[in-house]
């Protein structure tokens, strides 16, 4: 995992700096040491520290950050999250990269909190695969950060029977079977129900999980009723904040909400010369 977040990274630096580098500050600075701070202006969990870190390393291993808080923890606005010290163009090379990098982690590490809280427990909050490309593993650390959890990591670590699946098989049943014909119990599987004659025909074919998509609340209890404990329930489709609440009243185990990485607000950090 450390490698394929470092090649993240440099893929990312090198957008940055091109061929030629921060033109900019490598022709106003040459040896210049400085001192920066890391500026939280917003409130919320913080996630990135060692991307962050990784960032400056990569571009001069004598820079030297020191983080006050860790992944996982609130910060308020105002707070100095981290102080960096090292050559000032190296630190310039590496401020937009790694800023923005803490900045989409720890508002996705933020989003996820909310809706945790809102939950109160009730329900376990998941991810889902709608991430951005290339920075899949990042989001749903961002994700745990903020105290939910992840679904399966992508198309290879479980078996989801969606309803483009059903249609095309003909059936929940023939795509369960197909599937336990293929790998017998080598992987969970969890199938899409879109109404209750759904969800009992999943019930009958001794799989691990159930996905309520896009049922309305009532339908949903009715769902939980007939399930009575016997799989694992998940709703999904529509999970906006608001909704939470009444979903997480109805018994379900997992309510997996895709806008937690797919359209989350920028956590606000800056960078600033430290004064002394």
């Amino acid at each position: 995992m450390k490698k394929e977040i470092e090649k993240v990274i440099k893929g990312a630096l090198k957008e940055d700096l091109g061929r030629k580098g921060d033109i900019t500050s490598n022709a106003i600075f040459e040896n210049e040491t400085g001192e920066y701070i890391v500026l939280s202006k917003d409130n919320g969990i913080l996630c990135g520290k060692e991307v962050f870190e990784k960032v400056f390393h990569l571009i001069d291993e004598n820079c030297h950050i020191n983080f006050h808080f860790n992944d996982g923890d609130r910060i308020k606005n105002g707070d100095i999250v981290a102080e960096v010290k090292g050559k000032i163009s190296s630190i310039l090379n590496g401020e937009r990269v790694g800023l923005n990098f803490i900045c989409h982690l720890s508002g996705i590490a933020t989003k996820t909190w909310h809706f945790v809280q809102k939950t109160e427990g009730r329900a376990k909050i998941l991810d889902t695969r709608k991430t951005s490309p290339g920075l899949r593993m990042l989001q749903k650390y961002a994700v745990r950060c903020g105290g939910g959890h992840n679904h399966r990591m992508g198309l290879y670590d479980m078996v989801m029977i969606k309803d483009t699946h059903i249609d095309a098989a003909g059936s929940i049943t023939k795509a369960v079977e197909k599937v336990k014909n293929k790998w017998g119990k080598k992987y969970k599987i969890e199938v899409e129900a879109r109404n209750l004659s759904e969800v009992i025909e999943a019930l009958m074919c001794d799989i691990d999980r159930i996905m309520l998509d896009n049922m309305d609340t009532e339908t949903m209890k009715k769902s939980v009723d007939l399930i009575n404990k016997k799989v694992e329930i998940e709703a999904s489709g529509n999970m906006f904040f608001e909704r939470l609440e009444e979903v997480s009243h109805t018994g379900v185990d997992y309510i997996s909400a895709g806008e937690l990485t797919h359209s989350v607000k920028a956590f606000d950090f800056s960078l600033k010369k430290k004064i002394r």
